[in-house]
């Protein structure tokens, strides 16, 4: 995770081609959102390398246990246990904390709690989908969830999306905002994804992919992922299959 590039404004510049390309036409929605014109770069101003900053104070207690900050008193999420954790890095492998990590994701059904959602599977009552965490000192973050499911799209006549999370990291600057997904270990459909398949490069597939972690499983309570996420440079966490932002 290390560059001999100079980074600008403290922050490496993005390696576009380790990230996928804004047009790839079997994933359908990237025709419409893809820029018909070359690129314009800019250099970063004052306000996209300083801030935000975020307190634990803006922390409820229970926005990082999906299984339980959507329940009603007594229940729980219906679905596979599991813990999700890692480090927030920075493309030197240094720590980046105090950031803000967010996550959302579908039910274990593979159904979001959204009124556009128009898959058949039923909706769980008592999970919500959405939470979120600050990063410590040393990078690290943990949340609880359940294992979300998947689920058919519209995309072609019988895509799939693997099982997976949504991540939105703030850094220490918009420049290093990033949104991404969090596949699983082993899922037969990670390859079959026309989502996936716009990553040319294994390795950022990889990167991609949370794998088991046994020693920080809760003994008769959760499996363990661990998911290390790497902030602004040539081998940073793909930012979905957009070009602006990270």
């Amino acid at each position: 995770m290390t560059s001999n590039r100079a980074p600008i404004a403290n922050f490496f510049p993005r390696d576009r081609s380790w990230h996928p390309k804004a047009l790839t036409p079997d994933y359908k929605t990237s025709v419409l959102r893809s820029p018909s014109r070359p690129l314009v770069a800019f250099g970063n101003s004052l306000s996209e390398t300083t801030g935000p900053a975020f307190g634990h104070d803006l922390l409820g207690p229970l926005d990082n246990d999906l299984v339980l900050n959507f329940a009603q008193a007594g229940m729980s999420a219906i679905g596979e246990r599991i813990i999700v954790e890692g480090r927030v890095l920075d493309e030197r492998g240094q720590p980046v904390s105090g950031v803000l990590v967010e996550f959302w994701q579908a039910n274990a059904g593979g159904r979001y709690r959204h009124k556009k959602d128009g898959y058949l599977a039923p909706l769980d009552p008592n999970f919500g989908g959405c939470g979120r965490t600050i990063s410590g000192e040393d990078g690290a973050y943990a949340f609880r969830t359940i294992r979300p499911g998947p689920y058919p799209w519209p995309n072609g006549p019988n895509d799939w999306r693997p099982a997976h999370i949504h991540f939105s990291v703030f850094g220490h600057g918009f420049a290093q905002r990033l949104i991404t997904q969090m596949y699983f270990e082993g899922d037969p459909l990670i390859p079959r994804c026309p989502i996936v398949r716009t990553i040319n490069d294994p390795r950022a597939i990889d990167q991609l992919t949370a794998r088991l972690d046994m020693n920080a499983s809760a003994p008769m309570d959760a499996l363990a992922y661990r998911f290390d996420i790497v902030l602004r440079g040539s081998r940073s966490t793909l930012f979905e299959n957009r070009m602006e932002g990270n």
